[in-house]
């Protein structure tokens, strides 16, 4: 049975420290044969979590609960810019140079950061978090677009539903994509069939890039630009024939395609995380030229459309009412 330990470190959000054991749970019911076993961990040992409604914690386990553990899991908390607490960083490194896989929950990216381990590695944090996690660590190649990122050993979320993504992640890679998809069935997930798969195909292109990383780069940074081929073959000193070619070849899609699926990931990302944006600015945001053709664009690649998409996002939400597109 695969141990996951959770670290709880102080100013941690309480549905951080829920959503793993509703996720495990669904798992046991859904796939007997994929059952899990979670330790909860603090340090210190007892913890309050963040407002508005702050309870206080007294875990089982300090750091000796990650030892033997496959999977460490780190929450987000308060303090970015803090130093983690005495011991967290030394034993976030023996996880990894066990083997373990090392994941971060939203603001749980800056602890990682900060032990050192994500230097060289990309990774990603809660999208309004994303500047100053680029500039606390440079050495971190951030990803403003990214949902939920694999490098290496390490997971990094941006902390939808409390991470509830990056669980089912973790799942799919225990035990493939069906009992991953039977446990979002049984948590009323349907964003994750479709959403997941779209996302596993744009890491696997973001992943394949060659030589054409600083072009890549350059072109999920503006994504909100109205770009055409030859805008990026002029960035990338390329002819437009050559940057099809080498584009295909590394990431298997063209260059238009893979900026498409590349706004659509981040409007996605942005009708998760920021309940205020209409879908009109959201559109804007992305590169749509308008709203109608954003509209076109997401139902075509999820079959929904964006507004039933956040409502599936958030958790206990209904069938979406009438009233203006947000």
């Amino acid at each position: 049975m695969s141990v996951i330990a959770l670290l709880a470190l102080d100013g941690l959000p309480a549905h951080q420290l829920t959503t793993p054991g509703l996720v495990l749970d669904a798992v046991a019911r859904s796939a007997p044969r994929s059952a899990y076993t979670l330790r909860i961990c603090a340090v210190p040992r007892t913890v309050t979590t963040a407002e508005p409604a702050p309870m206080t914690i007294t875990a089982d386990q300090g750091l000796e609960g990650l030892e033997g553990a496959d999977t460490v899991v780190v929450p987000g908390h308060q303090g970015l810019g803090a130093d983690p607490p005495p011991g967290v960083a030394a034993a976030l490194r023996r996880a990894v140079d066990r083997g373990s896989r090392v994941a971060a929950v939203g603001t749980g990216t800056f602890t990682l950061a900060a032990a050192g381990l994500l230097d060289g590695r990309r990774a990603t944090t809660v999208w309004s978090h994303v500047p100053e996690l680029a500039a606390r660590h440079p050495r971190v190649d951030v990803d403003p677009a990214g949902t939920l990122v694999v490098d290496g050993p390490f997971r990094t979320s941006a902390g939808f539903l409390g991470g509830l993504d990056l669980y089912l992640r973790l799942v799919e890679e225990d035990h493939g994509r069906a009992a991953a998809a039977a446990t979002a069935r049984r948590l009323v997930l349907p964003v994750y069939d479709e959403a997941g798969a779209a996302r596993d195909e744009l890491d696997r292109a973001r992943a394949g890039t060659g030589g054409l990383g600083p072009t890549v780069r350059w072109l999920e940074a503006g994504l909100d630009r109205p770009l055409t081929l030859a805008d990026i073959a002029a960035h990338a000193r390329l002819s437009v024939r050559t940057l099809n070619r080498r584009f295909r070849a590394h990431t298997g899609l063209s260059p238009l395609q893979y900026l498409l699926r590349a706004r659509l990931d981040r409007a996605r990302h942005l009708l998760e995380q920021d309940a205020d944006a209409t879908i009109e600015e959201i559109a804007a945001r992305v590169g749509f030229g308008s709203s109608a053709s954003f509209r076109r664009h997401f139902r075509h690649a999820t079959g929904m459309t964006p507004r039933d998409y956040r409502a599936s996002a958030r958790p206990g939400a209904g069938p979406p009412e009438g009233g203006p597109s947000r």
